[in-house]
């Protein structure tokens, strides 16, 4: 059958060869025509194995199921490239969903699209939520912990879950951080004949037999002790499991302004110790990524225990010395050094490897540190900072200020 203009229009150059179609609970019912013709016409269909059973009465062509792992699929589907294919997906396969990865391989121009409403979309329809207003986020095949920075007071959000422990799992993760409150609707296989929509509470949770397709909505409720993590820099030390190797609250907001996070950059935090300055990077915005060095076993441990408490569990932990650690590194758009850099090599190298326009951030509270720093300021320029911290404490029956060891920071931008 023709295809509509906006859908079925090639090119020389790149003629659609492939088509992506979204499909929901509600199998080929749900289906446009454009959608069944796409499906109908294809020499070989790709898909879930539920995916292929729903869309089983239209299939002519060859069936393939995807390949396991999932990570060969791409590469699989391009070996056809220049056949007539077909990829079914859930929903719209642009949200969570394989057309992403595909899209990574072959060129838009290549493809033709047909989505279905997403679980997001079908869940925001039966709670009557404003998706713009709504946390979207998938723990599919991912780290629980992701939700953790999204629990904020009277914040909304839709969580797609890897299988029908994921609710439970989810629901004991908010009452272990103060979140028990919260109110929790489990809806399961939305759109389908075995859509159900069960509410409870985080404490109260005691649902069984969940369906693996399922979306959890969830309206945060925070009490005083709930564990909020605040989207301003310097966060408390308190929330922090160290040694009393940390770069402490204010300091850290300082250091953080410093090195400036622009979307998706890189950073190395080197001599890391409790991995505070690389999760606030990371919790700057989820595209930001950051490599932890640190040298001492316990220490790097309690930095994958921070980063998962903190929702940044992609944060990567290098167990080992600089500079040797910094080699075969991806380059850094920004390097934080809290620890080592009087150790020689480890300046030189961390300049080296810093991207052109890349920032470059140095703390000193030794007087060895702060003469390398002064002394690479007259050389490079920058800028040379001193922070010092007082806090009001106790001094006999009255209180005066105790100062903090000062803090040399060097700042310096790569030509």
């Amino acid at each position: 059958m023709p295809l509509p203009d906006a859908i079925g229009r090639d090119t020389a150059a790149s003629p659609r060869w492939l088509s992506i179609v979204g499909i929901g609970e509600d199998g080929v019912d749900g289906l446009s025509a454009a959608a069944r013709g796409l499906i109908g016409a294809a020499e070989i269909v790709f898909g879930g194995r539920r995916h292929l059973s729903l869309a089983a009465p239209l299939i002519r062509g060859a069936a393939r199921p995807w390949p396991t792992p999932f990570e060969g699929a791409a590469d699989e589907v391009l070996h056809h490239r220049g056949r007539q294919i077909c990829v079914l997906a859930s929903g719209d396969p642009f949200h969570y969903g394989v057309g992403a990865v595909l899209a990574h391989a072959i060129d838009a121009r290549e493809m033709i699209v047909v989505p279905a409403p997403s679980a997001f979309s079908l869940a925001a329809a039966r709670l009557g939520w404003s998706l713009p207003e709504t946390v979207l986020l998938s723990v599919h095949g991912r780290a629980l912990d992701l939700v953790r920075p999204h629990l904020q007071p009277g914040a909304r959000i839709l969580a797609f879950t890897s299988d029908g422990g994921g609710p439970l799992a989810l629901a004991r993760l908010l009452a272990e951080t103060g979140f028990g409150a919260s109110r929790l609707t489990v809806l399961e296989a939305l759109g389908g004949p075995r859509e159900r929509i069960r509410t409870t509470t985080a404490a109260a949770y005691a649902f069984d037999a969940i369906v693996s397709l399922n979306t959890i909505a969830i309206e945060v409720e925070a009490k005083p002790n709930s564990r909020v993590i605040a989207r301003a820099p310097g966060l408390a030390d308190v929330l922090f499991e160290h040694d009393g190797q940390i770069t402490k609250r204010e300091v850290r907001a300082i250091t953080l302004s410093s090195l400036a996070p622009r979307r998706g950059e890189l950073l190395w935090d080197i001599g890391a110790g409790a991995g505070s300055v690389a999760i606030e990077w990371m919790l700057a915005d989820t595209s930001m990524r950051a490599i932890a060095i640190e040298q001492r076993p316990e220490r790097a441990a309690r930095i994958r225990r921070n980063a998962a408490a903190f929702g940044v569990p992609g944060l990567e932990v290098v167990e080992d010395a600089a500079p040797a650690a910094l080699a075969g590194l991806a380059p850094a758009d920004a390097i934080f050094i809290g620890g080592s850099a009087s150790e020689r090599g480890v300046l030189d190298t961390a300049i080296g490897a810093l991207r052109s326009g890349g920032r470059l951030v140095i703390n000193a509270v030794t007087l060895a540190t702060e003469a390398l720093l002064i002394e690479r300021h007259a050389a490079l320029g920058g800028e040379l900072v001193r922070v010092a911290i007082a806090r009001a404490g106790a001094v006999g029956e009255k209180s005066g200020w105790r100062p903090a060891m000062p803090v040399t920071q060097w700042v310096w931008t790569k030509p």
